[in-house]
């Protein structure tokens, strides 16, 4: 089997269709949020094998792990914050050489990032124009895009399930003709937010790198799963912008993730869990333990404690 990273499909007219159909806002939404809150930080110290702009010039992934494995002082470096001044083939550089991990469980807060490379222009590729979609919203609708409504996600691992966490409510429900008495909600830190787009887990092949599994996060038959609210939900689903999330762990609860729509890739996204990385962090660091839920590869590309001083 060839290593080299699958080419990018090309976005369907089919899907640009349902994406106008099924959003309604909420889609651009998420752009300019991101736009609106993104931090900027000094890059990692991560070793990157050169690239050029063409797909020809991209390093395979296998060769990356092989000559750039992460050490684990290079995984306790990274942060959401530094991540996103990376290029976005920095960040495919990065996600390659982790291991899916262990399935979550419970609140993880969320970042979305928009990297050289991939985000808006992306998204107008899927929805044929984020521009002409933003400006044809009413003026009532651009302020409900101007608020930071996507928190993070809540896992359920017993049932394999998981929902994202939405402020404002009361906002979301006028938008999309649901609700808000019907709405799941979740204790969010000091507020409590809706509980959307519910989606089902499992461990699967990476649409980026097939060489090791992720975990994915489809929400193609959240209409299956218990408090869906077909006004909004269907949004995300197989009638929608049949939106695919995979993730990978950097560290004990700190995820990389991608998003696709209709398989075409759209953003890049982290995880964070303060009390599952305070809990797990010095048995990881330690090399203990073997927490991976889904297939790793082989070999797998975890350095130990002692093999990453010794790389130094």
């Amino acid at each position: 089997m060839s290593n080299r990273r699958p080419m990018p499909p090309m976005p369907a007219p089919v899907l640009a269709r349902a994406a106008r159909a099924a959003l309604g806002g909420l889609t651009a939404l998420l752009a300019l949020v991101a736009l609106a809150a993104c931090q900027t930080s000094r890059p990692p110290t991560v070793k990157f094998l050169p690239y050029g702009n063409d797909y020809a010039s991209k390093p395979d992934f296998a060769r990356v792990e092989r000559l750039a494995p992460l050490t684990i002082a290079q995984r306790l470096e990274l942060t959401p914050q530094n991540l996103a001044v990376l290029s976005q083939e920095e960040i495919d550089q990065i996600y390659a050489r982790l291991t899916a991990g262990p399935v979550p469980d419970g609140p993880y807060d969320g970042s979305i990032i928009f990297a050289k490379g991939g985000g808006p222009e992306r998204i107008s590729e899927v929805l044929g124009g984020l521009r002409e979609l933003v400006v044809n919203l009413e003026i009532e609708q651009m302020k409900i895009l101007g608020e930071t409504l996507w928190k993070g996600k809540v896992f359920y691992r017993g049932p394999m399930e998981l929902r994202n966490m939405i402020d404002l409510r009361g906002a979301v429900a006028t938008a999309f003709g649901v609700k808000e008495a019907d709405m799941r909600t979740f204790q969010y830190h000091d507020k409590k937010v809706g509980l959307l787009f519910p989606a089902k887990l499992f461990c699967g092949q990476s649409l980026l790198d097939s060489r090791r599994e992720s975990i994915i996060i489809d929400y193609a038959f959240g209409d299956d799963l218990d408090g869906y609210l077909d006004g909004v939900d269907k949004i995300a689903g197989r009638n929608g912008l049949q939106v695919r999330d995979e993730i990978r762990r950097i560290r004990p609860g700190f995820y990389l993730g991608r998003a696709y729509m209709g398989r075409v890739f759209v953003l890049d996204f982290t995880l964070f869990n303060p009390q599952v990385a305070a809990a797990g962090l010095a048995a990881w660091q330690g090399g203990g333990g073997n927490d991976e839920d889904c297939w790793p590869g082989s070999p797998a590309p975890r350095q130990t404690a002692a093999a990453a001083a010794a790389a130094h």
